[in-house]
């Protein structure tokens, strides 16, 4: 291989399947060309299980070519059922409208805008499938699908053999993802669609509509599903979604859950999650030792979606924090009312209702565990009250365990 596009994404491990990788090896090294990944628009922000892709679209753009961010501002109407156990809430228009206006946020940050001709496309597919109707969609496209293929895809077959519902409404999704690729095709030229390799039943079916109707070649590519060592799903934390918006889970947070990368996966998580050359990364892995290379892949994952300045901080603040008993001011704060501290505030109360811990008996056990500290002192009575004279410089730091450090300021 020899385009340097394909050749970056093989060696980076992004590669899974393609559905002719020497003819679109042909065609992109001919020129710039348009390519595409689609998101669901069901929470206010993205998180960490949908960075690869994101990736991706970096990489697109790095070497000439222009991403179109599909934000499904339709078929999240529907739910996409791949890789899914049950059927996912259905959200109303206005809640995906307000969905989609945050999500591009985050993509402003992470793709370029300064070339016109690599410069992001952003696209609604609600645009075209809300003006379907319904029966001329089902003579015009419904016919290029046969129920025998569709039932031989992952997305559809798993969910059967697990006797898990999936509703008609679900089992159309692949029919209009197949369609947004034909549409795109059709508006913007574009000819390669990419993603997950849980989609490649849906981006298959879109390859062959436009092949069917319009006698084109486009081309569908997947990257492999990302698994953690430990078995766990990618972007999910005890604390719940590693949100890649800094107002959902702050740039200490992000960059502390790159640092508490299992050591198993660091390497394979430095080629995925940065941009340092492959070829510079063998010669790191020879050189450093595994937390050395836990702290670089926190500093540079951070760099690319918070910037420089707060990856530095951040790790300035885990170094004060861990190493010598600071505060450091990248911590999580939390604001408390004078008035409240004044009367004093019983601790369960204190890490129950600040959301350091889930219940006041989980702060109970912490405790009980000699799990919580405040300014680095372990706190052994359940019964003690906090009050302003608990703080120093009207800031306190409670910590949870070896990894969870707040600070708490008075308003």
């Amino acid at each position: 291989m020899k385009n340097a596009f394909l050749l970056e994404m093989q060696s980076r491990g992004f590669l899974n399947q393609c559905t002719d990788l020497e003819k679109l090896e042909e065609l992109s090294s001919k020129g710039s060309i348009a390519a595409y990944i689609g998101f669901d628009c069901t929470a206010s922000s993205l998180h960490v299980g949908s960075l690869l892709q994101i990736m991706i679209l970096r990489l697109l753009q790095k070497h000439g070519h222009r991403p179109i961010i599909l934000l499904g501002g339709g078929t999240t109407l529907i739910g996409d059922p791949s890789g899914k156990d049950s059927t996912r809430k259905i959200l109303d228009q206005i809640s995906i409208k307000k969905n989609i206006t945050n999500i591009k946020k985050v993509f402003d940050k992470l793709l370029s805008t300064k070339n016109k001709k690599t410069k992001p496309i952003y696209v609604n597919n609600f645009t075209w499938l809300g003006r379907l109707k319904y029966i001329n969609f089902l003579r015009d496209i419904g016919k290029h699908f046969t129920i025998n293929k569709m039932l031989t895809f992952d997305s559809v077959k798993l969910r059967l053999e697990r006797e898990q519902s999936l509703s008609y409404m679900e089992f159309n999704y692949m029919i209009l993802q197949a369609y947004d690729f034909y549409q795109l095709f059709k508006k913007y030229k574009c000819v390669l669609q990419m993603g997950g390799s849980d989609q490649w039943g849906n981006i298959v079916s879109g390859v062959d509509l436009v092949r069917r109707i319009l006698k084109k070649e486009v081309f569908g590519l997947t990257t492999p599903l990302i698994t953690l060592s430990s078995g766990a799903k990618m972007g999910k934390t005890e604390k719940g979604a590693v949100w890649l918006d800094k107002k959902l889970f702050t740039s200490y947070d992000y960059w502390q859950f790159w640092r508490n990368t299992a050591d198993e996966d660091v390497k394979k998580f430095l080629k995925y999650f940065t941009e340092i050359e492959t070829t510079n990364l063998s010669k790191l892995f020879d050189n450093k030792n595994i937390n050395e290379l836990k702290i670089l892949l926190a500093n540079e994952a951070t760099k690319i979606l918070h910037g420089s300045k707060l990856a530095k901080e951040s790790e300035l603040t885990a170094n004060e924090t861990f190493k010598g008993g600071g505060y450091g001011k990248s911590l999580p704060a939390i604001n408390m009312a004078k008035s409240d501290l004044e009367k004093g505030i019983n601790i369960l109360d204190l890490l129950s209702l600040n959301k350091i811990v889930s219940s006041k008996s989980e702060a109970r056990r912490a405790i009980q565990g000699k799990g919580i500290r405040i300014n680095d002192k372990t706190i052994s009575d359940e019964k003690i009250i906090i009050n302003i004279n608990s703080f120093k410089e009207n800031t306190m730091k409670v910590s949870y365990g070896k990894k969870k450090h707040f600070l708490i300021k008075i308003n």
